[in-house]
Parts: C-alpha cells; structure tokens; sequence
C-alpha cells in the first residue's frame, strides 16, 4: 500500500521490484496480495494493453482513519467498558489538544443524547 500511495498506477511486478529493495519477494506472493487486497476493494486495477496497474482507492490518511475506526469499534464492541479504560489510561501522557478535543467530543455527544 505505501508503494501505491506514493506512486499510483503500478504493475504488480513494478511493486515487487520496489519491495524487494527490503525484502526478496516471490511474483507470486506479491501478486496474491494485490489481487486479496483488490478484492477487499482497497484496490483499483485498470487494463494498459495487457498490463494490470494498481492503485489504491483511498488515500493514506483516509485509509488510516477508516481502518482505526473499524478497530476502535471492534474493540469497544468486544472489550466494553475495559478497553475504554485502557484508552483513558493512555490518556496520561496525550497532548493536551487532544484532551480539549476529546472534551468537546464527549460533551457533544452529550447534548445529542
């Protein structure tokens, strides 16, 4: 994924050249990948001739916004009140910007109720 966020548009084995700078990659593990990540719609193919090239669908920030909200839910939905704990916990050492946000957050949810 970060191959594509940076440059759209690549063949699967542009992507496994680029990959294996750090780390010999079979063609086909590369390939698997893409086409999962294809199917789970993270991915977009278009044909040029008989050439497949990827991109992602989303940006990175977006991307990393959905994925962190999905598993924030998951957990809340799976742990309760104990992951909710914890997330406060790690509050300790947050920037107090944060804290202001998460406060207007809470109380907006709040008044909504």
């Amino acid at each position: 994924m970060e191959i594509l966020w940076a440059q759209p548009n690549l063949s699967i084995k542009e992507v496994q050249v680029k990959l294996e700078k750090e780390k010999d990659l079979n063609f086909n593990t590369v390939m698997t990948v893409m086409n999962r990540l294809l199917d789970k719609g993270l991915l977009t193919k278009i044909m040029a001739g008989r050439t497949s090239l990827y991109s992602t669908v989303e940006s990175k920030e977006r991307f990393l916004e959905n994925q962190s909200k999905e598993i924030s839910l998951n957990l809340v939905e799976d742990f309760g009140p104990l992951v909710v704990n914890h997330m406060l916990d790690a509050l300790d050492e947050a920037d107090p910007e944060l804290l202001d946000k998460l406060e207007q957050k809470i109380k907006a949810l709040k008044e909504g109720r």
